[in-house]
């Protein structure tokens, strides 16, 4: 997570709580999505630190239909913001709604609300279009930390810097997805350290490092971790780092490369029974 700017905390941390009491007067008034739309333009201001009147445009147009809202930036839409009434729950047709709008755009993130609930989204601009949460909350969860909330609001506040914070925060939420992870375990690099582990640890086993893969793909992870689109996707990152550390390595020759750590010796067992 980026490091929230003092700025933001001292502008923001009142705020919400005048927001939470609006929002909840609101939603038991269920007021509806005009008057929604007027309550979180007046939120990105108080909250985000947004001008509304210089930073955020209404009724945007998006070919022949609108969206609610849109943030710019340096004169570029950085956001687009499809906003519900307060006492609509946000459901999947909400937001494949508002990725159209961002993908009719070639907008990179999108806010859907509702006053009280917030979800972010990243596209990617494949074949076909997809759409990746990147958080959510809700400022009326009682569960809910104000510090998780102020963290996750701040990577779309004015503070932020445009996109680079939630472009940061993506980055490491998807390094560090499971679809990510099992395609690591499944390479050569994480097949060899087991296979000298159990050498190491069990003696007179045989096993290759396809074996290996083959047993991890099919009897260790999840089936839903290495297939369809996620999984198409977190392989092709895959590939796209390890290309790039080629490259970096071809570069700079007389890098060393640092090795996989290896446990410390321990003493021998005994051969597994035959």
């Amino acid at each position: 997570m980026a490091t929230v700017s003092k700025r933001f905390l001292d502008r923001a941390k009142p705020a919400i709580r005048k927001y939470q009491k609006l929002l909840g007067e609101a939603r038991k008034r269920d007021v509806n999505e005009s008057d929604t739309c007027v309550i979180v333009s007046d939120f990105l201001q108080d909250v985000l630190g947004y001008d509304k009147y210089a930073d955020v445009t209404t009724e945007f147009a998006v070919r022949s239909t609108f969206c609610d809202l849109a943030i710019k930036s340096s004169g570029r839409v950085q956001y687009l913001i499809e906003v519900k009434s307060v006492g609509t729950d946000l459901k999947d047709n909400h937001v494949r709604q508002a990725t159209d709008y961002a993908a009719n755009e070639g907008v990179d993130w999108v806010l859907l609300t509702n006053g009280t609930c917030w979800h972010a989204y990243k596209l990617r601009f494949e074949k076909p279009v997809q759409h990746q949460e990147v958080f959510s909350l809700d400022l009326l969860d009682d569960a809910m930390k104000l510090s998780d909330a102020l963290e996750k609001l701040y990577l779309i506040s004015r503070e932020a810097g445009g996109d680079t914070a939630i472009s940061s925060y993506w980055q490491q939420k998807e390094a560090t997805s499971r679809y990510v992870v099992s395609q690591l375990l499944l390479g050569d690099a994480v097949t060899g350290l087991i296979r000298r582990e159990l050498r190491r640890l069990f003696q007179g086993v045989r096993v290759s490092e396809e074996q290996l893969a083959g047993l991890l793909q099919t009897e260790v992870i999840k089936r839903d971790c290495l297939e369809g689109e996620r999984a198409a996707s977190a392989a092709r990152l895959v590939r796209k780092g390890e290309r790039r550390r080629r490259r970096l390595k071809a570069d700079s020759p007389d890098t060393p490369v640092t090795a996989l750590p290896v446990p410390p010796a321990t003493p021998k067992a005994p051969a597994l029974p035959a």
